[in-house]
């Protein structure tokens, strides 16, 4: 599979309608993001079940913000529409994959109702 930019207008959409998706926030004028962005693609190529998508931090600025990004290339991972991983820095491919390991392995169960636990009680 290939690498899929997102833009505001299909990034919920996304996030919702894929089962794993693996964000990478990057800038053309950033040196970490290009020397990230072979990486990337690899394992786009290797993993055809995950969605790996891009997003353009200066042509997506509100985007960006919204996703509180502050220091690229950001890597955000989503499993079944729930944000479980947020860190900036590139990775190298060893990391990469041992992160798609981890997300796979997720008891998305006991994910779920942490999630509605703490919705609970920021609701309280």
């Amino acid at each position: 599979m290939t690498t899929k930019n997102l833009t505001m207008a299909d990034f919920e959409s996304t996030i919702v309608d894929n089962d794993i998706v693996l964000v990478d926030f990057w800038a053309s004028w950033c040196g970490p993001c290009r020397a990230f962005a072979p990486v990337f693609d690899r394992s786009s190529a290797a993993h055809p079940d995950i969605v790996h998508a891009k997003v353009d931090t200066e042509a997506e600025q509100q985007l960006a913000a919204m996703a509180n990004i502050r220091s690229i290339p950001t890597i955000m991972a989503f499993r079944e529409g729930v944000l479980v991983y947020s860190q900036p820095g590139a990775l190298p491919a060893p990391a990469l994959e041992d992160l798609i390991t981890r997300i796979k392995a997720l008891d998305m169960e006991e994910v779920h109702a942490r999630v509605a636990e703490q919705r609970a009680a920021a609701g309280a």
